[in-house]
């Protein structure tokens, strides 16, 4: 390790810092679904406790657009849309270690007025832990959809990059999904944070990355009938 000693530049330090922890030559992109993509996507923890309530990320506020702009276009095609929501209880194992946050029946808990979920259309899957996938019906969910053919690749979008994302991405990951993070619709306490997390699921997770107007694209460009 080699210790600062106040002698490197600002300029070089935010070249390290913006330097790839993992590199991204060893990444490899979905492929296994090519022949027949089914998509799902899942919007995590945008509820007002996460964004400006007990656990606010201020940062997210710019990119709610985004997430919008995603789920308005999933919803026109046809891609289920599915908001995971944190929605704990006061026996959670999880505020040990964060403070009372999107408890069960609350403001804090409820997904934020932007992106209200539509009645009958959308689903709502409540967890009690980081990934979306643990002691939840996601995964029940998931393989009902396209005529029990089951949806076979994830799209990530909401909070946090390095936390809930990044272990729903890796619970999806070993139940088979292939998983594309929306790069801009996505979001932690801080831009290394952030970095880290989308790093990571692309590295270890057969997973990718690509902007809100990709996803946008991409899913507009499939217009399924289930």
């Amino acid at each position: 390790m080699v210790l600062d000693h106040g002698k490197e530049s600002a300029a070089e330090k935010l070249a390290k810092a913006e330097s790839p922890i993992y590199d991204p030559s060893l990444c490899k992109r979905p492929f296994v679904y090519d022949a027949k993509r089914r998509y799902a996507l899942l919007v995590v923890d945008m509820l007002n406790d996460f964004i400006t309530g007990a656990i606010k990320c201020e940062r997210m506020i710019p990119k709610i657009s985004h997430v919008s702009h995603v789920v308005d276009a999933a919803r026109q095609a046809g891609v289920p849309v599915i908001y995971s929501n944190d929605a704990h209880r006061r026996s959670d194992f999880e505020l040990y270690r964060w403070l009372p946050h999107a408890m069960q029946g609350t403001w804090g808990g409820e997904v934020i007025k932007e992106l209200t979920p539509k009645n009958g259309k959308d689903h709502l899957v409540p967890k009690r832990s980081y990934s979306s996938f643990y002691e939840t019906d996601l995964d029940h969910i998931l393989r009902g959809l396209y005529d029990e053919e089951g949806a076979n690749t994830l799209l990530l979008a909401g909070l946090h990059a390095d936390c809930c994302v990044r272990h729903t991405a890796a619970d999806a990951f070993f139940r088979r999904y292939e998983v594309v993070v929306v790069e801009d619709a996505v979001e932690s306490f801080t831009e290394a944070q952030l970095r880290i997390g989308i790093e990571y699921v692309r590295y270890w997770y057969l997973a990718d990355a690509i902007s809100s107007k990709e996803a946008a694209r991409l899913v507009q460009g499939i217009r399924l009938v289930h």
